[in-house]
């Protein structure tokens, strides 16, 4: 029984740290697509008063896609199971709207004009909230077999 619990703790941390290697590389893909866009946008002179609006749910999309295809083949696998891909997509997409969009808002907000903490800091502090929260919604629901 201890060498099971032991076995199957390992396997969640395991499957965390994977998580957290989706989560960093989605976080460069996102800010590479972001920039690349609003870049883009500029040279081409079109959207030059909402671009980076624009650019950021450009973003969005495309980097939770790119979260979404690694966490399903590599972190939440289903082992050959017959998981529903468009309801874990969409499922997906709620959880990172909330943790990435709403739920760091809010926090941002608090951190900044409540605690006056650093606008630099203050999505670093986002990230010890977001990343374990986001990680149990696509563990227990966007993923749950």
């Amino acid at each position: 029984m201890g060498k099971e619990l032991r076995d199957e703790a390992f396997a969640s941390l395991m499957q965390f740290v994977k998580f957290g290697i989706v989560g960093v590389s989605n976080t460069v893909i996102s800010y590479v697509i972001y920039a690349a866009s609003l870049f883009s946008f500029r040279q081409m002179g079109i959207l030059p008063k909402s671009g980076y609006l624009v650019s950021q749910g450009i973003a969005f999309v495309l980097s939770v896609l790119w979260s979404f295809y690694w966490n399903n083949k590599v972190v939440f696998a289903d082992g050959g199971g017959e998981r529903n891909l468009w309801k874990a997509l969409a499922k997906t997409y709620v959880s990172y709207s909330f943790t990435g969009l709403f739920l760091n808002s809010i926090l941002l907000v608090l951190w900044v004009q409540v605690f006056h903490i650093s606008e630099f800091i203050a999505p670093i502090i986002n990230l010890l909230i977001s990343v374990p929260l986001n990680f149990l919604m696509n563990k227990l629901w966007a993923f749950k077999e």
